[in-house]
């Protein structure tokens, strides 16, 4: 009965070594290594400078609200509302013979008196705006305060006129405002005389911080990390093997890093497509 099984026994052995070889090789096929495909780019001396961006409002710096400081009658109205009136014109006589003055340069606005009218102490009689001198109010919260200065150069950008402006942030304040926990001060940026601005267009500013001149660069995305955050970047070896080469970074303006040591003008640096540069490792100026 043992001869009758043996070529059975032999054809299911065969089968099986034919069936694990088959097996094995399907899996090296399926599980090989894809071979690594490098995008390169070339170092190159640029210059870099890095801002904080905030937003903010167009408006005055001198207001005067108008007020009655007692109850008094209006006898006479000497400006109407869109007149330009310089400081100490008299504004408004009442039946008294008071005067009210303006104490600025300024156009009348909101105007709501009437002559003749019986009028209650504390009572908004009218508003002289400056119009000519205008600013831009901007919040600092207190984590960017230290990289803000009086004298500082702004460009603020007017998207409702299309404009760009220079100007220079002329004051910040001493006490700050908590709000959802986070303290703000306010600064404040000088703008020139634009007929075009109106107060409470929105604008945009830039603050310029740091700046480096003719400095060796690379964009961004050339760059990796170790796991505690060393930067590096992949360069060929004498062997044309890719190698890693720590690197020192050093200011960026959130495409392109300033690179102090470890690489050199011309030198060619390979990283993959699927490399996604971490952002926040380089730190985040933009603030609004």
């Amino acid at each position: 009965m043992s001869t009758r099984r043996k070529p059975k026994c032999r054809k299911w052995v065969v089968i099986s070594v034919i069936l694990i070889a088959v097996t094995s090789s399907a899996a090296a096929y399926l599980f090989r290594t894809a071979p690594i495909h490098y995008e390169s780019v070339q170092a190159k001396i640029d210059d870099i400078s890095t801002s904080y961006k905030f937003s903010g409002n167009v408006a005055t710096k001198n207001r005067q609200v108008v007020l009655s400081e007692r109850v008094m009658q209006v006898s006479k109205i000497n400006y109407q509302e869109g007149d330009v009136v310089k400081e100490g014109d008299v504004l408004i006589n009442t039946t008294t013979g008071d005067e009210i003055k303006a104490k600025i340069n300024g156009e009348i606005v909101n105007l709501s008196v009437e002559e003749g009218s019986q009028i209650m102490a504390g009572t908004v009689l009218m508003e002289v705006v400056d119009y000519d001198n205008l600013e831009i109010a901007i919040k600092v919260d207190e984590y960017d305060l230290a990289a803000v200065e009086k004298g500082q150069e702004a460009i603020v950008t007017i998207g409702a006129v299309q404009k760009e402006l220079e100007g220079n942030l002329s004051s910040i304040s001493k006490e700050g405002t908590v709000m959802n926990g986070v303290t703000f001060f306010t600064a404040t940026i000088d703008l020139s005389q634009d007929t075009s601005l109106k107060t409470g267009m929105t604008a945009e500013v830039t603050l310029k911080d740091e700046q480096a001149v003719g400095v060796i660069t690379l964009p961004m995305t050339a760059i990796q990390f170790e796991s505690d955050n060393t930067p590096y970047v992949l360069k060929k070896d004498e062997n044309n093997n890719i190698e890693k080469t720590e690197i020192t970074t050093g200011i960026n303006d959130g495409v392109t890093v300033e690179i102090k040591t470890g690489v050199a003008e011309g030198e060619t640096i390979y990283y993959t497509k699927d490399v996604a540069t971490n952002d926040f490792r380089f730190g985040d100026r933009e603030r609004d």
